[in-house]
């Protein structure tokens, strides 16, 4: 491997206030890191850079305790120092924040701060009133917000682009779409939704196939959204909202469906859903669970889990089997949605982007950099094949009324 070279940027031979020492240190980290080819760029303007590959973009520190900062812990001092703008990213925002996740060895040790920190709670347990309280420190900061560059359905999950120049509309109505293929729905079945986020889907399913749901959800903003567009759209009587956890789930139901609800689960309570499931679902009932997954077990990102989703938790594969298999329930179908997911967040964060100013008045500069670095670096994450997005098809073991082919998914 070329050795890392340092050079001065348009200020040269302005030294500062950069030691010796702190560039050694710098050439150390980004050893660890896989020597990216982002150049990083200290407060005095000294940069230092892999000179065997052009770079893609820079990273600027504004000041020596954000650096330092980083060197002790970068899963969370990165996203911390973004956010209050002591660090710049220069250059494509996504491209950069992929190039960086693409170098990384994924068992790079980050330290003994983030050894410790990884392994912390980042929110409150998952119990009934822990889950609440997680909840709404993400999905009750207010409804307006997230009208302002989701869809106009507030669909906050994964969509389906049938083509790569689909819109997000689109994209959102053919995923809600897709899913019902799936789950085959027939005219007067009772579907049980757990974590239903605005109401979307519960209201697509409804309104296009004939379905009657009952959809469970703990946040309140959201819950009162669903059930006044419902009332607006005539729903009321095929869809009912109720604000409750998922947990108390009761009743007898065809069709089992959970969209973007188990990484708030917690690692902990998978037997406890897939219980949930077993004593709702009919003989001949079947389910899907749609979830951000890993392709290995692995903490939730500090930052993330600190900052952004308190209490969550990314699967693997493997792991969610904890809830098919101490209830005898079969995996029908496995889909990886990855690249959708990073393109979706493309689409949100260019509209997030577009409404940044009213974003800030409504909360403040660091609320909207940490927001921005949250979209853009999840779109990186799910490029980069460091995040998945797992669409799991399942059904009683002895029901073997499934279809021979995909084909029906892919009909009009």
């Amino acid at each position: 491997m070329d050795s890392i070279e340092t050079e001065l940027a348009s200020g040269a031979g302005k030294t500062g206030e950069v030691s010796s020492v702190e560039r050694l240190l710098l050439r150390s980290f980004l050893n660890k890191i896989g020597n990216p080819p982002v150049r990083f760029v200290l407060w005095d303007g000294a940069e230092v850079y892999a000179s065997a590959v052009s770079s893609v973009g820079r990273i600027v520190f504004h000041n020596r305790k954000s650096f330092l900062n980083m060197l002790l812990n970068p899963n969370l001092a990165f996203g911390d120092g973004y956010s209050d703008g002591s660090i710049e990213v220069e250059g494509d925002f996504i491209q950069c924040l992929e190039t960086l996740i693409r170098a990384v060895p994924r068992e790079v040790d980050m330290g003994l701060a983030g050894r410790v920190l990884r392994y912390l709670p980042n929110g409150r347990a998952n119990s009934i009133g822990g889950s609440r309280e997680n909840i709404y420190r993400h999905y009750d900061i207010g409804n307006d917000f997230y009208k302002l560059w989701l869809d106009k359905e507030l669909v906050y999950t994964c969509a389906y682009y049938t083509s790569p120049s689909e819109t997000l509309e689109a994209a959102q109505l053919a995923k809600m779409h897709h899913v019902c293929k799936k789950l085959r729905l027939k005219p007067g079945e009772l579907v049980v939704e757990a974590g239903c986020g605005w109401g979307a889907l519960a209201r697509h399913m409804a309104r296009h196939y004939g379905v009657k749901v009952r959809a469970y959800n703990i946040s309140h903003e959201q819950v009162s959204y669903a059930q006044e567009r419902a009332r607006a759209e005539g729903l009321d009587e095929q869809v009912e909202y109720i604000e409750d956890d998922y947990r108390n789930i009761t009743g007898e139901y065809d069709v089992f469906v959970s969209v973007g609800m188990l990484e708030h689960v917690g690692r902990e309570n998978y037997k406890t859903l897939g219980g949930v499931i077993d004593r709702g679902l009919k003989g001949d009932g079947r389910g899907l669970i749609h979830s951000v997954g890993r392709d290995k077990p692995l903490p939730i990102g500090e930052w993330i889990g600190r900052r952004i989703f308190p209490g969550s938790y990314v699967p693997s594969l493997c792991q969610m089997l904890d809830i098919f298999e101490p209830h005898a329930f079969s995996v029908l179908d496995v889909e990886n949605l990855r690249l959708h997911y990073a393109k979706t967040l493309r689409d949100w964060l260019e509209r997030f982007d577009a409404a940044s100013d009213v974003v800030e008045d409504m909360y403040d500069a660091s609320f909207v950099r940490a927001w921005r670095l949250y979209l853009g670096g999840c779109s990186a994450a799910f490029a980069s094949g460091d995040l998945q997005l797992f669409q799991v098809l399942f059904n009683r073991e002895r029901n073997s009324d499934v279809p021979w082919t995909r084909d029906h998914l892919y009909r009009d």
